[in-house]
């Protein structure tokens, strides 16, 4: 598949100092992740927002600092936010359906893209690290190998994920769980999943740079 396949012969790496501030962002919303899932599970859904809204802070604040100061933007960023994002996309969709507020189907759909976008991120790094390949070496932060660079429509579904999970979380609170507009969300979320997954299918090799000398 095109999405997996890397024709390079020599990789090599650079170094670069993990601890910034986006990635620190991002590694605290995928802590809030948990969090959230278990606020939803127990039904605290005023508390759950005010955590979902942090969250979202969270998102725009490493994308806005990352844009704007170059020592901020790092290889491992362009990898750790988008899986923080998947992470809590996938832990909010499995809760969510679990309170019934989101289709099983839905949540089927969304997880499937997001373990496979997941497991090409890892095959990336494996084909990218120099030889010897060792574990310490692949986990380690400091040794970038590539950058991720998210397809548009990409972008677009995330948002979209994320708008019918506020929606979903904000329905017990405000008494619409029942609104046909709520399931012309999941039509649409559903939609721009499977939009999201052909365009990294199709423009797969672009999607990865390879850093190199």
């Amino acid at each position: 598949m095109p999405i997996f396949y890397l024709n390079f012969v020599v990789f090599v790496f650079q170094y670069e100092n993990p601890w910034t501030i986006p990635n620190m962002l991002s590694m605290t919303r995928i802590g809030l992740a948990p969090v959230l899932g278990y606020l939803i599970i127990e039904e605290d859904f005023n508390i759950a927002l005010g955590v979902f809204a942090l969250a979202g802070l969270t998102d725009l604040l490493d994308g806005f600092i990352a844009r704007n100061w170059a020592n901020q933007k790092s290889a491992l960023g362009s990898a750790l936010d988008p899986l923080a994002d998947k992470i809590l996309i996938s832990i909010l969709y499995v809760s969510l359906t679990y309170a019934d507020l989101i289709p099983v189907p839905l949540t089927y759909m969304i997880i499937s893209r997001d373990v496979m976008l997941i497991a090409a991120v890892f095959y990336v790094r494996y084909r990218t690290l120099p030889t010897p390949r060792t574990l310490a070496k692949y986990f380690n932060p400091c040794y970038a190998t590539a950058r991720l660079k998210p397809t548009f429509i990409s972008k677009v579904n995330t948002a979209v994920q994320l708008i019918l999970v506020a929606a979903s979380l904000a329905a017990p609170v405000f008494n619409y769980a029942d609104s046909i507009y709520l399931q012309i969300l999941w039509c649409f979320t559903a939609f721009t999943t499977a939009a999201s997954a052909y365009s990294y299918y199709h423009y797969g090799r672009k999607t990865v740079q390879v850093i190199k000398d």
